[in-house]
């Protein structure tokens, strides 16, 4: 009689014990759900609807600009892009825009240039010709862009293992293109310091020429915009080079 009453001690203590686990794991599972609500209402609370005013672009400075840039670049490296409600933004801005900077890329396909800087609709111009090269079409664009719809920055975007470049430097020739690389052959000839092979098979020598590309189209646009310059004169606008990377996205960003 009194191993059937220890027995049915024993039973009767396990079940409350389990009574207790599967109550704590219930307010764990609570606790958790509600957390996570928390961090969803959070993130939702973050997606950013509100473009660019006139007032906004009145109040930038090319060097908050470049800041903000910088800052983008991160959060894109870092795979941190921040929310953007494209519809609200697209209605936002349907009444008119007013971008904080001009970007001249490259044509290749590895660099979506807004989110490269964690940008949305209406915060800059893109403008985009195999190898960043500068014709009169650029140049009338950044001028509309700068001097008519105020933009205060304009940056040159090269980039890594750039096609155009390497077939520069191979000397390719074929209809038009042949036209559009002539337009890179001075930074190649100007590029002379870096050791080893001057082809395509050599990494460090198509960076260099990459930079010094960005150099010679930033020269090119002081030098044949007369409107452009007298804004970089009176500071009103800035210029200034970049350097994307194909392997981790960052951006390196130099002047001369």
């Amino acid at each position: 009689m009194r191993k059937i009453s220890f027995y049915i001690l024993i039973a009767f203590t396990l079940q409350q014990v389990l009574a207790a686990c599967g109550n704590t794991d219930h307010k764990q599972n609570n606790s958790t759900a509600k957390s996570e609500l928390q961090e969803s209402s959070s993130h939702a609370a973050e997606v950013r609807k509100k473009v660019l005013t006139a007032a906004n672009q009145q109040e930038l400075t090319p060097e908050k600009i470049i800041q903000e840039l910088q800052d983008g670049n991160q959060k894109y490296q870092h795979n941190q892009l921040t929310l953007k409600d494209d519809t609200a933004m697209m209605r936002e801005t349907a009444e008119g825009q007013y971008p904080e900077a001009f970007v001249l890329s490259c044509i290749d396909s590895r660099i979506p240039v807004e989110a490269v800087f964690d940008k949305g609709i209406g915060d800059v111009f893109v403008g985009r010709v195999a190898g960043n090269i500068i014709d009169e079409d650029i140049l009338g664009s950044m001028e509309y862009a700068c001097k008519v719809a105020g933009s205060k920055l304009i940056v040159v975007l090269g980039h890594e293992a750039c096609g155009a470049v390497k077939a520069a430097i191979d000397g390719e020739k074929l209809g038009n293109i042949t036209t559009l690389l002539a337009h890179i052959q001075p930074a190649i000839q100007e590029t002379k310091q870096v050791q080893g092979e001057h082809t395509t098979k050599n990494s460090a020598f198509v960076e260099a020429v990459v930079k010094e590309n960005v150099r010679n189209s930033i020269e090119v646009i002081r030098a044949k915009s007369p409107v452009l310059k007298e804004m970089i004169d009176k500071g009103e606008i800035k210029i200034i080079g970049g350097y994307y990377s194909l392997h981790n996205g960052a951006v390196s960003f130099f002047n001369e």
